[in-house]
């Protein structure tokens, strides 16, 4: 559960500082790109963490399963932001992709650490 503890405070933190950077007009936006990749990292975490507690043979399949999801929910996630609320497209898809790799790459540093102690 420190993974995503981790995860969470980085995310805040940093929209945090790029609101008071860039301001109020974009800050919704970058909460906005951060808050889809945030929970679903965080869910996806929680989830293999107690997997691989369980039964490590069975992550492979949860991971397969979850991508699948994943592309279906990002795609329609972005959609609605851009054309039902109509966020401005360039802060909010900067925003989503930061946050996307950083988030990811935070998970795949974790699972690795996960795999090679059984620790995290």
């Amino acid at each position: 559960m420190k993974a995503v503890a981790w995860m969470t405070a980085a995310s805040v933190a940093s929209w945090l500082a790029a609101a008071m950077v860039f301001g109020r007009s974009a800050s919704v936006e970058i909460l906005c790109g951060m808050a889809a990749p945030l929970v679903v990292a965080d869910s996806t975490w929680v989830m293999a963490e107690r997997t691989f507690r369980r039964d490590p043979r069975r992550l492979t399949a949860l991971m397969m399963t979850a991508f699948v999801a994943k592309m279906v929910f990002f795609g329609a996630y972005v959609a609605v932001m851009l054309a039902v609320l109509r966020l401005r497209p360039i802060p909010f898809v900067l925003s989503f992709t930061g946050y996307f790799i950083g988030l990811y790459l935070m998970e795949a540093l974790y699972l690795r650490r996960l795999f090679t102690s059984g620790t995290v």
